[in-house]
């Protein structure tokens, strides 16, 4: 029932994919997804290429199944984050903050997969005319570094777009919202949020517990003012850039606050003063769980939401 076109590609069970939360996506987390059936993912965020060599390694020893990494491109180390993925064969590259078509033929003569995140129909466009094997279509409900349009009207108009996969991200977190995704022409999802609520995130309990007591309305946009907006759980931290943005305050002063910002969440667990990086769909969970029970829990319910439309 849901082997798609993203299973084949990706050559994994279900077209689920993790997000490559920058701290969060480690490789306890990305192996543990990846075990269960849906295709982990290592964030390398900013850091440079011997800390992502150690994630790299620690993965494969945790499974044998596929997996990929999310590099961002503006990142300072990102030429030689490229150079060690390639070494390292990693199946699957997912890419944010930039284009990596410069890239793209190196890792295609290898067989690895590029798969870019955008937020527009031209961007997706754009990803498609250099290369890349699938798009991951991200609506302004995920969290984190987010765009303007909603994943309800952005995945149809990309799927309209463009003759690649797609993959729809932003607001998804049970079976309901797959069969949604799939129902708008996606070939399958990416999941953050409800990920980092399991056993085996390695994220700060009281940053699981700040996403699990988050009520409909928690999961707020920061920083619209800078152009890149971020969405986060409600906090002291949220107040000050409210507060900034209100006072007419420059991008430079918005951004200098949110530096460090989410490692003091994710590592040190100051979940009051820190950036604590979630989507719209916290407000849906509501306990921690292993990657596997929540894997499944998803199959499952989609599976009997398919059920219950088919008496309508």
């Amino acid at each position: 029932m849901f082997n798609t076109e993203i299973c084949k590609l990706l050559n994994i069970e279900y077209p689920i994919i993790q997000g490559g939360m920058a701290w969060v996506a480690t490789a306890e987390l990305a192996a543990a997804v990846s075990n269960a059936g849906g295709l982990g993912i290592i964030g390398c965020g900013n850091a440079p290429a011997e800390v992502i060599k150690e994630e790299i390694d620690k993965v494969k020893k945790l499974t044998d199944k596929p997996f990929g990494a999310n590099v961002m491109l503006l990142s300072p180390y990102v030429d030689e984050i490229m150079d060690l993925l390639y070494e390292e064969k990693v199946p699957v590259i997912t890419t944010g903050a930039g284009n990596p078509g410069k890239y793209i033929d190196r890792f295609k003569s290898i067989g690895t997969k590029v798969i870019p995140v955008v937020p527009s129909v031209a961007l997706a466009k754009r990803m498609e005319k250099v290369g890349a094997d699938a798009i991951i279509a991200e609506g302004t409900e995920a969290g984190g570094h987010i765009g303007e349009l909603t994943t309800m009207a952005l995945i149809p108009q990309i799927v309209d777009a463009v003759n690649i996969p797609v993959i729809a991200a932003g607001g998804i977190a049970d079976g309901r919202g797959v069969v949604a995704a799939l129902a708008l022409g996606a070939k399958g999802v990416q999941i953050g949020t409800r990920f980092v609520c399991t056993e085996e995130c390695i994220a700060h309990d009281n940053y699981k517990e700040k996403i699990i007591k988050a009520k409909d309305r928690d999961a707020i946009a920061t920083g619209r003012s800078t152009g890149h907006p971020v969405r986060i759980i409600k906090n002291k931290l949220a107040k000050k850039f409210i507060k900034l943005e209100k006072e007419g305050a420059n991008k430079e002063e918005i951004e200098k606050l949110g530096v460090g910002a989410l490692r003091n969440a994710v590592i040190n667990g100051d979940a009051d003063n820190g950036s604590v990086m979630a989507g719209q769909i916290s407000g849906l969970i509501k306990e921690i769980k292993t990657c596997e029970d929540v894997i499944k829990d998803i199959i499952s319910e989609a599976k009997e939401v398919i059920g219950s439309l088919k008496t309508l």
